[in-house]
């Protein structure tokens, strides 16, 4: 990982720093770049969220991670639970810990940085389980989730206007280590 540092990110501070490294590894446009401000803002609000980055020697910020535990009111979860229940997979979001972004500078990518936000985070989670959704497309993202114990719960899962499908992803925690 280089000179790379994993550690607490106060992501209500850098907020602006975590969404222009998600607007490079997912391509948001200015728009989408506002709106998930606000959204970030709120869930830091949500009892037991919190945040990781990955920062350079010199303080910049090249990925970020955060989540929370799952409750099930809110948005996220009432989209997903009847994908969940169609496979009778709905209990995955209690007791869980919900991985809610994950992203790394497309120049830092393939370094380890995504695998080491994502275990420390859930290292430090009290939840048995995790569960996050993702593009649901064969990607490095997938193929990391996947390593570290993430297996598919539901497929093709339409978030209102999210342009393509998503998978619903759950693991037993600890996650795996290669």
């Amino acid at each position: 990982m280089d000179d790379v540092a994993v550690g607490p990110l106060d992501l209500a501070a850098r907020v602006d720093d975590a969404l222009a490294v998600q607007a490079l590894a997912f391509g948001l446009s200015d728009e989408e770049i506002a709106v998930r401000r606000h959204i970030v803002l709120r869930h830091l609000a949500c009892p037991g969220a919190r945040a990781l980055g990955a920062t350079t020697p010199e303080g910049r910020l090249v990925g970020f991670v955060y989540g929370m535990p799952n409750d099930r009111a809110h948005w996220w979860s009432t989209v997903v639970e009847p994908y969940l229940r169609s496979e009778g997979l709905d209990h995955w979001l209690d007791d869980s810990f919900t991985i809610t972004e994950l992203h790394v500078h497309p120049g830092y990518q393939h370094r380890g940085l995504g695998r080491a936000l994502i275990t420390r985070i859930t290292d430090e989670a009290a939840e048995p389980r995790s569960i996050l959704s993702a593009i649901d497309t064969e990607s490095p993202a997938r193929r990391l989730y996947r390593s570290l114990g993430y297996h598919d719960l539901a497929r093709r899962v339409l978030f209102p206007s999210a342009p393509t499908p998503y998978a619903v992803m759950g693991a037993p925690l600890p996650l795996q280590r290669p």
